[in-house]
C-alpha cells in the first residue's frame, strides 16, 4: 500500500514537472518569436515617397497628337529647378464629372448634349472609366453619382432640363471638384464643363475654385457654349425682364449692396484678387483683359477649351477630348530636397526637346503648408 502511494506521488510529481517544462518552453518560444515578427515588419513595411505626376499633351504644328516620346524627350523644372523625370506607363482609369449649364438661355442647345452619353462612354471613359453628372442654373443638382454603366450616364444626361436665367458656373465647378477629390488617387480626375464662359450668380470666386481644383489634382476641360448662338435661340424671357433695357447676354445679378453691376464690378466680383494664388493672371493681357472663368480653369489646370456652336462641333469636341486623354504622357518625378523644402505653390514648366512641337500641361501644384508633397505608397 505504501509502495502504491509512493508510486502515485512519483507520477504526479513527474506530470507537474513536465507541465512546468512545457509552459516554460512555450513562454520562451513566445518571447523569441516577437522580435522576429518586428524584424519582418521593419524589412517589408511600406515606404512612403513623395511623387508628383503631371499629364502632358504634345501636338505638332497642325495640332495633331504626337505619340512615341520618352522621358529623354522632355525637360521639367519645379520652381526653376530641373528634376529627374520618369514616364508612368501604368493605366489610370478616368473619373469624370460632367457639369452642364441648364438654364433658360441655353435651352435650345441642350437636346444635343442630352444625346452625348454613348459617345462619352465609348470615346472618353472606356471600360474602366466612371462618370457623374451635374446640372446647374441657380441650383446645382447631381443627376447621377459615379457609375461605369453607360446606360446610367445616358439616362442622367437625358434628365437635363432648362431652368432659370442664372448660371452658377463657379459654384458648380467647386461642387464637381469636391466630388472628384473623394475618388481614389489611383484614378485620373477630370472635370468636363459644358457651359457658357461667364458666371451669373455664384457665391465663390474663380480664384477659390481654381485653388481647390489644384489641391485635388483635377484637370478641367470645357466645351464653351457659344454666347451668340445661345442668345439668339433663347426665349425672350431668358434674356431680359419687362423693365430691363440691357442688351441680350448681359449679366442680370445685382452688385454688392444691391447696386447694378458694371463690367468692372462684375470682373472684380467673379475673379477676385489673384495675387496670393497661383500668379498674376492679369499679365496675360497686361492688366487690360481679365479672362473668363472657363479660360482660367482650363489654362491653369492643364486642360483645354472647345467650342460648341453646332452639333458637329460638339461631337468633334468629345472625340478630340477622348483622343487627348488616352494619348497623354504621365510624367512623374520625386522632387529633390531643395524643392521639398519649399512649401506653397510650385510652378511646373515642361518642355519637349523636339522641334516644331507644342506642349500642354498644368502650370503647377500646391505643396501642403507642412512641407509635404502629395504622397504615394509603393
Amino acid at each position: 500500500m505504501r509502495n502504491a502511494r509512493a508510486l502515485t506521488v512519483f507520477f504526479l510529481a513527474a506530470f507537474l514537472a513536465a507541465g512546468l517544462t512545457w509552459k516554460l518552453a512555450a513562454q520562451e518560444k513566445s518571447n523569441t518569436a516577437a522580435p522576429a515578427k518586428e524584424d519582418v515588419g521593419e524589412k517589408i513595411g511600406s515606404v512612403t515617397t513623395h511623387i508628383v505626376t503631371t499629364p502632358v499633351t504634345v501636338t505638332d504644328r497642325a495640332g495633331n497628337i504626337v505619340n512615341g516620346l520618352g522621358p529623354r524627350d522632355f525637360r521639367l523644372t519645379d520652381n526653376g529647378k530641373v528634376q529627374k523625370i520618369d514616364q508612368d506607363v501604368a493605366v489610370y482609369p478616368i473619373s469624370m464629372v460632367i457639369a452642364v449649364q441648364a438654364n433658360a438661355e441655353v435651352e435650345k442647345m441642350l437636346p444635343a448634349i442630352q444625346k452625348m452619353g454613348s459617345a462619352i462612354s465609348a470615346q472618353i471613359l472606356g471600360d474602366d472609366g466612371e462618370a457623374a453628372v451635374i446640372e446647374f442654373d441657380h441650383r446645382i443638382q447631381t443627376l447621377s453619382d459615379f457609375s461605369s454603366d453607360p446606360d446610367k450616364l445616358s439616362a442622367a444626361l437625358k434628365k437635363i432640363k432648362s431652368g432659370s436665367s442664372s448660371s452658377r458656373l463657379n459654384d458648380a465647378t467647386i461642387e464637381s471638384v469636391n466630388l472628384l477629390k473623394r475618388r481614389p488617387d489611383s484614378r485620373r480626375k477630370i472635370l468636363l464643363l459644358i457651359a457658357e464662359s461667364r458666371d451669373n450668380g455664384s457665391e465663390l470666386k474663380a480664384r477659390e475654385v481654381l485653388s481647390a481644383a489644384e489641391f485635388a489634382g483635377v484637370v478641367i476641360y470645357a466645351i464653351d457654349i457659344s454666347k451668340f448662338v445661345a442668345s439668339v435661340t433663347a426665349p425672350p424671357s431668358a434674356n431680359r425682364s419687362v423693365l430691363d433695357n440691357r442688351p441680350p447676354g448681359a449679366v442680370y445679378s445685382q452688385g454688392p449692396g444691391g447696386g447694378i453691376q458694371t463690367p468692372t464690378t462684375i470682373s472684380q466680383n467673379n475673379m477676385g484678387n489673384w495675387a496670393p494664388v497661383i500668379k498674376d493672371i492679369y499679365d496675360m493681357a497686361k492688366g487690360i483683359f481679365i479672362p473668363p472663368p472657363l479660360e482660367v480653369y482650363t489654362n491653369y489646370s492643364g486642360g483645354r477649351q472647345y467650342t460648341y456652336k453646332t452639333t458637329r462641333e460638339l461631337d468633334r469636341a468629345v472625340s478630340d477630348l477622348g483622343e487627348e486623354l488616352h494619348s497623354q504622357y504621365l510624367l512623374t518625378y520625386v522632387p529633390d530636397k531643395a524643392v521639398q523644402s519649399e512649401a506653397g505653390y510650385h510652378n511646373i514648366v515642361v518642355q519637349v526637346l523636339r522641334p516644331d512641337m507644342k506642349i500642354r500641361a498644368r502650370d503647377g501644384y500646391y505643396w501642403a503648408g507642412d512641407g509635404k508633397a502629395p504622397e504615394k505608397k509603393k
